[in-house]
């Protein structure tokens, strides 16, 4: 049977190998007062400090029982996982509810001094994947039309907690940006990538999305500061039981953004030119290597850094992506980025690690 470490916190860390868990992981374990387990369908290869991970199939309710049974000293879980076939507009309700409720059958009965859960969701809570909605959004905005899973796993949790010691709460981000070379599903070296390819064809940085998103504000969180906004919500007494908005704290317009995004690819900006990438990029991939050979980049193909897809989604919403991060701030949590400072540096370090030119 595994024992905790005596450091007084373990957190269990579902989906580890997932956009958000692998900086929650890092925050926790540079935390001395933390001992971690990652759990995923395929850990990765090293760990860090005080940190294990257990390779488990959340869909498969027997697997979860045994492989999470040994570990009795779980203090903290955080779910931040989701169905392989998921990130679409629509995802499975079913398979996303059941994937929690089994890491919460084996969780329960394994940790009796289990003490918090926490469950990361989206701005896909308010509809953001639907079309235009009331923002700033509020944590307790009417739930829109289902289907939306997010809604489904709040309520189990609601009511599994009922009678017990535990407590809850939920982050609610959006679109979150790292630097995570292994994570394609990511804005950042999708858009430096689309940027690249303009420079390498000799055009201006056109904006491909829609002309009211190049007006409208939105927002972005940034994947070490909803780590560290999760673990406070898991460790504060006035966030049991909610569930909490998580941005960078500040709002921004593509117009002015993209703009900053040309001059460090010294491109001169273009027009509002609406293009679906993910037709118009279909062809690029030569284009593309010509870019990595130019440049010297980690020779990758374009689909293992881009995914025009996701950038499709985001420069379609042609209105106000806009939350209200109030109550958050209320319950002590006062950090914050400057969005386009933030999307600039990502740029530059995924630069520094030649995945870039």
């Amino acid at each position: 049977m595994h024992r905790s470490s005596g450091t007084g916190r373990e957190a269990m860390v579902a989906g580890a190998t997932g956009a958000v868990a692998k900086r929650l992981i890092e925050v926790l374990a540079a935390d001395p007062g933390w001992s971690v387990i990652g759990v995923s369908r395929n850990p990765p290869g090293s760990a860090p400090a005080r940190t294990r991970y257990v390779p488990v199939d959340l869909l498969d309710p027997a697997d979860c029982r045994r492989r999470l049974e040994p570990f009795s000293g779980v203090t903290h879980l955080f779910y931040c996982a989701r169905a392989r076939h998921g990130e679409g507009g629509t995802e499975s309700v079913e398979e996303n509810v059941a994937m929690l409720r089994n890491v919460l059958d084996a969780v329960e009965a394994a940790a009796p001094g289990l003490q918090h859960v926490h469950v990361v969701e989206g701005l896909k809570w308010y509809g953001v994947h639907l079309g235009p909605y009331p923002t700033p959004a509020q944590e307790d905005d009417p739930r829109h039309m289902p289907p939306n899973f997010y809604y489904d796993q709040e309520d189990l949790v609601r009511q599994r907690r009922l009678g017990k010691e535990w407590t809850w709460s939920a982050s609610r981000p959006n679109a979150v940006c790292d630097v995570a070379p292994e994570r394609v599903r990511n804005l950042i070296p999708t858009l430096g990538a689309y940027a690249a390819i303009c420079a390498e064809l000799g055009m201006p940085l056109d904006f491909p999305g829609r002309p009211g998103t190049f007006r409208a504000l939105t927002e972005l969180t940034d994947a070490t500061l909803l780590a560290r906004a999760i673990v406070h919500m898991a460790t504060t007494a006035a966030c049991r039981n909610e569930a909490f908005n998580v941005t960078n704290g500040d709002v921004v317009r593509w117009s002015r953004l993209w703009a900053r995004i040309a001059s460090f690819y010294g491109l001169a900006v273009g027009s509002v030119r609406p293009l679906k990438l993910t037709e118009w990029m279909r062809d690029k991939e030569p284009v593309w290597q010509r870019v990595v050979h130019r440049h010297g980049l980690e020779p990758r193909r374009l689909d293992a850094i881009a995914h025009w897809g996701f950038a499709d989604f985001v420069l379609a919403q042609d209105y106000d992506v806009v939350s209200r991060t109030t109550k958050l701030r209320r319950t002590g949590f006062a950090e914050f980025l400057d969005t386009e400072d933030m999307v600039l540096d990502h740029l530059a370090r995924y630069r520094q690690a030649r995945l870039l030119p």
